[in-house]
């Protein structure tokens, strides 16, 4: 894990210099294991996030914005009333663990000092963030209740003492030296980055890794050097927070990682980092929980239209025949005369054969030679009636398979609002049953919330994240002189830049967006068709979100999702 004892004593000195002192002047709780805490200190806001994410644990700084539900959580509802108007006298990590402590002072509803500790565990799925009543040492509450019949050290329940968790008496890494590490490897025994993790606290398997990689060939004069000189950095608080990308996937941490032998990139501050590194990771997750069915549904009904275009492409190729069906039965009829029942074929002359050629006519032996003749013109008029009913079939089929290949790419791409609007759109498209009680129908009536991002001149710039959004913003929001974009032929979002003569680099930062909010997210140099809105129109009974457009110009772009993050902020 990068967010090891190291890094929350980084993350915590970086708290120290930009938050202590500050007053705590709202909090917010957005999701299930996410409090936000809106700080001011030194004359400027800070948004704090505490995140117990079995996955995505952490405490950070952000510049991310998150939507609040309609009716704030009770652990929410608690911590506005014990820290709300509170000031942060001091923030502290617990030896080298991943704990951070908030300490709080402030006056209560009857006017007396009370001092109040927000506790952040960030221990994987056991993490917590807990409210201790810091005279009495008693918790007030935490986000999540831990019993002694899942914990038998200790409950983590209101009225509960609070108990620390168990310490794993390892060395303190900053205070070794040489001598004390040689004393505690067993060169031997081999695994030395293991043994490291081992024998000293807040030292993860990434960070020990990067000491042996250091050290080169290691032994006992380099493992000790590169282990002494690599905490020297970090004791004087010496760092270089980076992000190292190796065959696609992304590793953080206070230096770069020079043993997994990727390319870094370099941030200005931890909080920095780890808003770029946790960028819609969180919320792709939590869209993924919530989006599971959505997704099979649209799979399972793209599927069934790409089996009903097969069916119907064999239909129109064997209705392609009607021709020859009715040659049968005009030539059948020409030579009645020398047809008898139970012939099983005949063959007569083609009088439309230029070249008066032979042809053979297969012939049911249990008809008549007028019967025979009249199946034929039967077989010809069903296979012109199929040949119209199955195009038309084909047609609407192809539609639906491009709607829910959108759908899908939307979905990828989608927040959890804009799930609910997904659902809510293939409701209204007659797709999907309405689980909500008839009455309450208020979701309904809001406006679709569009993306907003500003360009590095400064013009703003919207994305349409869901057909719903798309149609808004094309035909509603948007200036008939301004540009919007999409990638070409591609399922992805509308953007729109909200200017009637943007630069070139707007257009091309707004493709950026476009290329980023489409199926095509992972290409490279992704065509994006860009033109004005007076030149986009959406066809009468059309699909939500589908337009036709022209007189458009072509840019080609990679995504970035480092330029997205920018574009954002």
């Amino acid at each position: 894990m990068s967010f090891d004892g190291l890094f929350t004593r980084a993350i915590t000195k970086e708290f120290s210099s930009l938050l202590k002192g500050g007053r705590i002047n709202k909090i917010h709780q957005p999701f299930k294991n996410e409090i936000v805490l809106i700080i001011r200190a030194n004359g400027k806001n800070h948004k704090l996030l505490i995140s117990v994410h079995p996955s995505y644990a952490r405490a950070q700084l952000t510049n991310e914005s998150y939507e609040n539900p309609n009716e704030p959580p009770m652990f929410c509802m608690l911590l506005r009333k014990h820290l709300e108007g509170f000031i942060l006298e001091d923030i502290h990590q617990v030896s080298m663990d991943r704990i951070i402590v908030f300490d709080v002072k402030g006056r209560n509803e009857i006017g007396d000092i009370s001092s109040k500790q927000l506790i952040v565990e960030i221990m994987g799925r056991h993490s917590n963030i807990i409210l201790v009543d810091k005279t009495r040492n008693m918790i007030l509450d935490s986000i999540k209740h831990i019993s002694y019949a899942v914990n038998s050290h200790r409950a983590i329940m209101p009225g509960q003492e609070y108990i620390a968790p168990p310490i794993q008496n390892k060395e303190n890494p900053l205070e070794a030296t040489e001598d004390s590490l040689l004393r505690k490897l067993d060169f031997n025994a081999g695994k030395l980055d293991n043994q490291i993790v081992k024998h000293f606290a807040g030292v993860s398997p990434l960070l020990a890794k990067e000491i042996v990689f250091q050290a080169g060939i290691a032994n006992r004069v380099t493992i000790p050097k590169a282990f002494v000189e690599v905490l020297r950095k970090m004791k004087e608080h010496r760092y270089e927070p980076a992000i190292t990308m190796k065959d696609k996937k992304e590793s953080y941490y206070l230096l770069p990682l020079e043993h997994l032998n990727g390319e870094s990139k370099r941030y200005d501050s931890l909080s920095e980092l780890l808003d770029r590194y946790y960028f819609g990771k969180a919320e792709r997750d939590r869209v993924k929980q919530q989006s599971t069915d959505l997704e099979r549904f649209i799979l399972n009904e793209k599927d069934k239209n790409e089996k009903k275009i097969k069916k119907l492409q064999a239909t129109i190729n064997e209705a392609k025949n009607a021709s020859q069906y009715q040659l049968y039965g005009e030539l059948l009829t020409a030579n009645l005369y020398a047809l008898e029942k139970g012939m099983k074929e005949i063959e007569v002359s083609n009088y439309y054969d230029e070249n008066g050629g032979i042809i053979t006519i297969p012939l049911n032996p249990q008809k008549t030679p007028s019967e025979n003749a009249q199946r034929y013109f039967t077989r010809y008029q069903k296979a012109k009636t199929a040949l119209v009913m199955a195009s038309e079939q084909l047609q609407k089929a192809k539609e639906e398979v491009a709607y829910f290949e959108s759908l899908l790419q939307q979905v990828e791409t989608a927040s959890t609002k804009d799930i609910s609007e997904i659902r809510e759109e293939l409701i209204e498209g007659g797709y999907l049953r309405d689980r909500q009680k008839k009455g309450n129908k208020n979701h309904k009536n809001t406006k679709p919330m569009l993306e907003k991002y500003t360009a590095t001149d400064g013009t703003e710039i919207l994305v349409g994240k869901n057909n719903k959004q798309n149609d808004y913003l094309t035909n509603k929001v948007a200036g008939k002189d301004e540009i919007w974009l999409h990638t070409k032929d591609i399922p992805g979002s509308h953007v729109v830049i909200r200017s009637t003569n943007p630069s070139e680099e707007s257009i091309l930062e707004a493709a950026q967006l476009a290329a980023y909010f489409s199926k095509a997210r992972s290409s490279s140099s992704v065509p994006v068709d860009f033109t004005q809105i007076r030149h986009v129109k959406k066809p009468s009974g059309a699909k939500p979100g589908y337009v036709i457009y022209e007189n458009q110009q072509t840019v080609y772009v990679t995504p970035e999702e480092d330029t997205v993050l920018k574009l954002k902020n």
